[in-house]
């Protein structure tokens, strides 16, 4: 094998060598990839048709594939200018499939992205892709981007190349006076993120995700929006970054699921959204649902729950760690008063906490408003109001898209609360809209937002397919903003 891995590499440095290929060069990588949807493996009439490849001819593709599988990427690449044989063989897209189900990304959020996210806004699906070992190509050149989810309650920010944020703070939205006007707020904001981080402002493109706000599809509503929008744009701008991407914090949630349409739930800080969405676009026309109930009421209820039981506690962080760790959502609210749901946790620095119907009554105030005293819609109503009003937009699009109902924010990651409001709704709508309903978890709990901009910053075609410069944000020449 070693000996024959040799020659291979032989081959390929001579033959490099003449034709000045450049492993990096993603003219070369297109080219190579150009015919690669009409190549598979298992098409030896074609090999056939092709230039020799020598003694190599002679070992079966199976074999040859495996010894090529054992060669990095680069190397590969190369093996497109030893002869045209080769070039067929190593340019097909199975190959390239298998190395980038190598990388640290999941195979399935790669092909669902460049499938339908490479275009930018609006979006276009791509049926089948020319070359993945152009968009391998390609993607190795990114040069990835700051990410900074916004948030309800508070930001996480970090590096697009990383698994996870590298960091959280306050959200802008509540980010030092909140007195002072929202532009000297987002500047003072934006730089702080970037001491933090430890990098200037002027060498990364940046993702930001927005919190939903101004729900109404009112003139006076637009106009915040464009408002918010021009002054996240003009602060960045004014840090010299390079490009902007700024889109909806429901809008990533859902890419994150790897969904363009469908109605995002947003459990927030303060209150929850219902966000319908459709082609990547939220759909106004079909009305965002508010509803008075966040993470904050949760932790406010059980908070006087412990209270009216006599258990002493010295902070709210005691409080919220019990409900992040002991409270979940009943399937069947009355059956589960008649069980036994007794359980400790023990929070670090104030010591170990029994709650018993405390568990599961804090999060039934997401379908129950009325029992912490709130006048609201329940979570599944709000859901419910939303689909119904898809009828008055007149939508011309696939009637089932609002079928996909995906979860996020924390307090959405509570167990159980996907699979009671799965059932509510089954239970509530007519059985010919209830059929084939799915609710989704927040795909990577409290970082769904973060992980779907994730999505985006590594594309093939990023930033130009997502981000406006400075020139163009100064020129008008703006592109749709999904949010």
């Amino acid at each position: 094998m070693s000996n024959l891995l040799k020659i291979v590499w032989e081959s390929v440095s001579t033959r490099s060598n003449s034709s000045n290929y450049t492993p990096n060069s993603s003219s070369n990588l297109s080219d190579a990839g150009s015919c690669s949807s009409q190549v598979t493996l298992s098409d030896p009439a074609v090999i056939m048709r092709s230039s020799s490849a020598g003694e190599f001819d002679r070992i079966p593709l199976d074999v040859f594939m495996q010894i090529v599988k054992l060669l990095e990427p680069k190397e590969v690449a190369r093996l497109t200018s030893v002869c045209k044989s080769w070039k067929l063989i190593v340019s097909d897209n199975k190959l390239w499939v298998y190395y980038l189900q190598n990388q640290h990304v999941p195979w399935e959020s790669i092909f669902f992205s460049e499938i339908n996210l490479r275009s930018g806004y609006p979006l276009q699906t791509y049926s089948q892709m020319q070359s993945f070992m152009n968009i391998y190509g390609l993607r190795s050149q990114v040069p990835g981007a700051i990410i900074i989810d916004g948030g309800s309650g508070y930001c996480k920010f970090g590096w697009s190349k990383f698994d996870s944020p590298s960091g959280r703070s306050a959200t802008f939205l509540e980010f030092g006076n909140i007195e002072s006007p929202m532009s000297s707020r987002l500047r003072h904001f934006f730089a702080t993120i970037y001491n933090r981080m430890q990098v200037k402002s002027s060498t990364q493109p940046i993702v930001v995700s927005v919190p939903i706000c101004q729900y109404d599809d009112t003139e006076a509503a637009r106009a915040a929006r464009r408002q918010l929008k021009d002054a996240i744009h003009s602060a960045l701008f004014g840090m010299n970054v390079p490009a902007v991407c700024a889109v909806s914090q429901a809008t990533l949630a859902l890419f994150a699921a790897k969904r363009t349409s469908g109605i995002v739930v947003n459990i927030g800080f303060h209150q929850t959204s219902v966000v319908p969405i459709l082609h990547g676009k939220i759909m106004r026309k079909v009305g965002v649902e508010a509803v008075g109930v966040g993470a904050l009421k949760l932790t406010g209820y059980l908070k006087e729950q412990m209270q009216q039981r006599s258990i002493h506690f010295d902070s709210l962080y005691t409080v919220r760690s019990l409900k992040e760790n002991l409270c979940y959502v009943a399937l069947d609210y009355e059956a589960e008063l008649c069980k036994d749901t007794e359980a400790s946790y023990e929070v670090p620095g104030a010591g170990r906490f029994t709650l018993k119907r405390e568990r599961f009554q804090t999060g039934e105030i997401l379908f129950q408003p009325r029992i912490a005293g709130m006048r609201a819609m329940g979570l599944h109503q709000a859901v419910a109001h939303c689909i119904d009003h898809r009828h008055a937009a007149e939508l011309t699009a696939d009637e089932s898209w609002f079928k996909t109902i995906v979860l996020a924010g924390g307090t959405a990651c509570l167990p159980g609360v996907a699979e009671r409001l799965e059932k509510e709704l089954r239970d509530l709508l007519p059985p010919s809209i209830a059929d084939g309903i799915k609710v989704i978890p927040p795909p990577y709990g409290t970082d769904s937002a973060w992980h779907g901009a994730k999505l985006i910053s590594n594309l093939s075609t990023f930033p130009n397919s997502w981000c406006i410069t400075k020139k163009e944000f100064r020129s008008k020449a703006r592109r749709s903003l999904i949010w």
